[in-house]
């Protein structure tokens, strides 16, 4: 079967209606350009996060770098944050659906995270469907109506984009060149910037973008280098890129103040992805018995190494001029409880009136109708459109803080949340539904990874639950079926039958009880997409 070419672009996913507007040989040569200079870097980089983990493996912990205390030690500072970024105090999040883009654009929110990556199930109609509502979008055209006749269209003030392309790890197998498929980095970031730069800039704003999954100063390296090609290839002034990087990995974590170094000149701040990070610390330290997490309710960012980490975000953002963000606010409104809503609420607003206290800029929600709880706490403690001079001078972060151990019990309970949430959620994302309610929480991919990842440790290092009863495979399986039962009884038959559960279930328990941590769940699991 042949495929059309575009620039030397292979494209194996089906040219669907409006794909040939995004998919022009313009774009396609600015695409294969990135992919020819880039590329090589982005493979290299990946071995070397294989390499590094040996080393973790091999008893090296993470640590501080040596060779860069000078710019650890440095007085530099990030550059000025474009007007239309100065006050980022809520920002709201989600993927790049056409109704789901419009209502957050809507919320009320300062800027909208339009997400390619972890609240995106990536098919193959997705990444091309939300690169035509990101150019309407960003030519204040976009609209929508429903099957049922209602119309959605954008308000006269809407919120700030910030795209989030897929991370490094990520490739897009709809799209090969030169027999190999493209990064999804390169790929989901080169469309949005080709097509909506010039756009953007035009009505006062910008190409602004979340950079997810660092995990040391050499990626932030190569997306800087990224820009300052592109920028120059499409005859726009150097700098003009902004982006804020997610410290979501514990890697990452020990590398920040040269992340935002290496992307000084485009860097706008960086953003406490508190899931990831958890998963991340998991997945770093899994051959390390003394760090086996307890139940994952119990891992609050009130414990020790999760407070340790936002201060330090904190005092590297704070120190170089660039802004702290929080992390998401998962809740979703409870309609049909009054007193449940209330008390949802009430936990967001405490979280968010904790991240203004430490000192954060601003923070995430995924529902618009949280973005009025996050306001009103941010507004009681942050009095201006920012907390920069919040300084946690007092603190000295140190390594140990960084990788201080948690220890707790882990229940019954806990390994039914995981195995409840981690296969529901998966087998949504298969569906193409990236952004997924469940049990009155909005849950992305990190979800999945931190169920699976929990169960594999505790399996790998023979867990007990506080009745006693060892944490073994048999007992995932004998588990399951209650909690499939649970879903199915809340789905419906059909629902639940025409659902992805038998590929959900293998793929899911399958990486929970692997003799090796697979690195990515995505990875696999994108196979299974269409």
């Amino acid at each position: 079967m042949s495929h059309p070419v575009i620039s030397g672009l292979e494209i194996r996913g089906p040219m669907n209606p409006g794909y040939a507007e995004i998919l022009t040989p313009a774009a396609g040569a600015f695409i294969a350009g990135l992919f020819v200079k880039f590329d090589p870097r982005r493979l290299e980089l990946l071995a070397k996060r294989v390499e590094r983990q040996h080393a973790i493996d091999a008893g090296n912990l993470p640590d501080f770098l040596p060779e860069t205390a000078a710019i650890r030690g440095g007085n530099w500072k990030v550059a000025p944050i474009p007007p239309d970024l100065l006050d980022r105090r809520t920002e709201i999040t989600g993927p790049v659906d056409r109704k789901m883009a419009i209502n957050a654009l809507n919320s009320g929110a300062q800027c909208w995270m339009a997400d390619f990556e972890d609240a995106n199930s990536p098919t193959w109609e997705n990444v091309m469907e939300g690169q035509i509502n990101m150019r309407d979008a960003a030519r204040l055209a976009l609209t929508y109506t429903s099957p049922e006749g209602k119309k959605y269209a954008l308000k006269e003030k809407i919120a700030v984009i910030i795209a989030r392309p897929r991370g490094w790890h990520m490739e897009e197998k709809h799209v090969h060149f030169q027999g190999q498929r493209v990064s999804a980095s390169l790929f989901d970031w080169g469309l949005y910037f080709f097509h909506n730069a010039k756009a953007l800039l035009a009505r006062g704003s910008g190409p602004y973008f979340y950079l997810p999954k660092l995990e040391n100063h050499l990626e932030a390296r190569l997306w800087n280098d990224v820009f300052v090609h592109a920028q120059a290839a499409l005859g726009i002034p150097r700098g003009t890129i902004r982006c804020t990087m997610l410290i979501e990995t514990i890697t990452g974590a020990f590398e920040a103040e040269e992340i935002l170094y290496e992307l000084r000149e485009h860097a706008s701040g960086l953003n406490c992805g508190r899931w990831d990070y958890m998963f991340s610390m998991v997945k770093k330290l899994r051959n390390r018995p003394g760090y086996m997490f307890p139940d994952r309710t119990l891992i609050t960012m009130e414990v020790p190494f999760l407070r340790a980490y936002v201060t330090h975000v904190i005092n590297v953002c704070h120190r170089h001029g660039a802004y702290a963000m929080g992390g998401m606010a998962a809740q979703i409104p409870i309609k049909n409880d009054p007193a449940a809503n209330a008390a949802a609420l009430a936990k967001v607003r405490a979280d968010k009136e904790r991240e203004a206290r430490a000192g954060h800029d601003g923070t995430w929600v995924a529902h618009p109708g949280l973005v009025a709880t996050a306001l009103e706490a941010f507004a009681e403690h942050m009095k201006g459109p920012n907390q920069l001079s919040v300084m946690h001078d007092d603190v000295q972060v140190t390594a140990a803080d960084l990788l201080a151990p948690l220890h707790g019990p882990i229940t019954e309970g806990g390994v039914r949340w995981n195995l409840h949430v981690g296969v529901r959620y998966l087998e949504a994302w298969l569906g193409g539904s990236g952004a997924e309610p469940i049990h009155n929480l909005m849950e992305d991919l990190a979800t999945s990874e931190i169920s699976r990842s929990q169960l594999w440790q505790w399996l790998k290092f023979g867990a007990k639950l506080d009745d006693g009863r060892p944490v073994t495979a048999a007992l995932y399986d004998q588990l399951l079926p209650d909690e499939l039962a649970k879903i199915r009884a809340e789905y419906g038959n059909e629902r639940y039958n025409s659902g992805h559960f038998t590929e959900a279930v293998g793929l899911f328990m399958r990486m929970s009880k692997s003799a090796e941590f697979d690195e990515f769940l995505s990875l696999p699991a994108y196979e299974l997409l269409p």
